[in-house]
């Protein structure tokens, strides 16, 4: 029996402790930065101590759980409600940590059994459905609504109309979604990351899928790096310091993202109405808020600031980094049409994403004795939509044309391993074990008349 390869990679060590680790601070990391996004927004003044109930209601929905809206206001009195968001800053940290966590017993090995990978995804897989059990049963809350000293105060105390509004997750959609969130975190960092293996029966991935998946991820990092940059200069120019940072850490990737498609000529619906929402640019709202709803691309921006034109210009600049990373991580062997059809394929679907992610919608209502949205102060309603296929033809034309021209300049890069993807290695190149025979060369071997072809 010979013995084991001085070169071979050592098996990683992920069991349930470094499970239960990586699920730990996934959750800590994504809870920090709600608390300290809705603390920003003033969500500590909130009454009967609702505020860690609230935080784990952030986390239920930012990573895709369902957390539904009620009211009760009494015989004569309804209340309806109902809100869909994802707080994407909460949900990019959960994301980052979490796929790091999951990599980092993997790096630094040529290949991994699908086996062995599979059953690391399972321990946290399970792990994670528990966490997000336990958080789903936590988020829960009732809060009374004030109707004031007026007339609708009055009305409501002679008939007992004491409206209440509450939240409460919906365990079974939160754990389904929460699962589906994990795969949608956990494949893509596979796929995504240099260092880490894939599974011997799927090479061709780190031919097509790989450069494509990971020129994605850094496009949208890249988004939000912008973001976060033009955020912190009006931060630090326009004052109230609070807003700002809030909507830094709930919603910073919702806006780098719907600001990343329309510069690509995409629409979105959307309105404004009532108390709900974060400060956003005022751009934005002076376009959302209106009796209708409302057109938000380029066109109807620039309308009201003619800067907003810049955004196709900074769109064409990060796809065309991103078709040329995507091209040098590549084989070299591809030609540019590939690359463009790649890059089309990988923009669609990222835009795919960032449209059902970006989704907003949200209402309130009070009727007192059949009169519909009373008070001015209790109702409204907020409504962002894409119009989808749109957005994912323009989507479909950048990725070709950028792709192409990406690819370009990238035939002029050497890859990486370039020098040995021409010729299949040989047993010589191999590491061989101590007491493996020499290699044998054709003809016979060195030094017995025959030389090395």
């Amino acid at each position: 029996m010979s013995p084991p390869s001085p070169t071979a990679a050592p098996a990683a060590r992920h069991g349930w402790v470094r499970a239960a680790a990586t699920v730990l601070a996934a959750l800590l990391a994504m809870g920090t930065v709600a608390a300290l996004g809705l603390w920003a927004a003033g969500a500590t003044g909130l009454p009967d101590n609702a505020f860690p109930r609230v935080v784990a209601a952030t986390v239920v929905t930012a990573v895709g759980g369902s957390v539904e809206l009620s009211g009760n206001a009494g015989v004569l009195a309804e209340t309806h409600a109902g809100i869909t968001v994802m707080p994407l800053s909460v949900t990019l940290v959960g994301a980052l940590v979490l796929a790091e966590g999951f990599l980092r017993p993997l790096r630094h090995r040529a290949v991994a059994e699908v086996r062995e990978t599979a059953g690391w995804a399972a321990r946290i897989a399970v792990l994670w459905l528990l966490a997000l059990t336990g958080l789903a049963l936590g988020a829960r809350q009732t809060f009374a609504v004030d109707l004031g000293n007026g007339v609708l105060g009055a009305i409501g105390g002679l008939f007992g109309a004491e409206p209440e509004v509450g939240f409460t997750a919906q365990v079974p959609l939160t754990v389904l979604f929460g699962l589906l969130w994990l795969a949608g975190v956990l494949v893509p960092a596979l796929l995504v990351a240099p260092g880490a293996p894939l599974p011997a029966r799927l090479p061709r991935l780190r031919e097509s899928v790989r450069p494509a998946a990971y020129a994605m991820v850094v496009l949208l990092l890249a988004c939000v790096v912008v973001g976060l940059v033009v955020a912190l200069v009006t931060a630090a120019t326009r004052g109230h310091p609070a807003d700002h940072f809030a909507v830094i850490l709930l919603g910073l990737p919702n806006l780098a993202w719907l600001a990343f498609t329309i510069g690509l000529g995409a629409t979105w619906h959307g309105r404004v109405d009532g108390p709900f929402g974060l400060p956003v640019p005022h751009l934005l709202d002076q376009v959302l808020r209106t009796p209708d709803v409302s057109t938000l691309n380029v066109g109807t921006l620039a309308e009201h600031d003619g800067r907003v034109w810049w955004l196709v210009a900074v769109d064409a600049v990060l796809l065309l980094g991103a078709a040329f990373l995507m091209a040098v991580r590549s084989p070299a062997r591809l030609p540019a049409w590939r690359h463009a059809l790649h890059m089309a394929v990988a923009l669609v679907l990222t835009v795919l994403t960032v449209c059902a992610v970006g989704r907003v919608s949200a209402h309130y209502g009070l009727s007192l004795l059949g009169i519909g949205n009373v008070g001015g102060g209790l109702s409204g309603e907020l409504l962002l939509t894409p119009r989808l296929w749109g957005a994912l033809g323009l989507a479909a034309g950048w990725g070709l044309v950028t792709g192409f021209l990406g690819a370009l300049p990238a035939a002029r890069v050497r890859r990486r391993g370039e020098g040995l993807s021409a010729q299949a290695p040989s047993a010589h190149f191999l590491p061989q074990p101590r007491d493996a025979p020499p290699p044998r060369w054709p003809g016979g071997a060195p030094g017995h008349g025959a030389s090395p072809r």
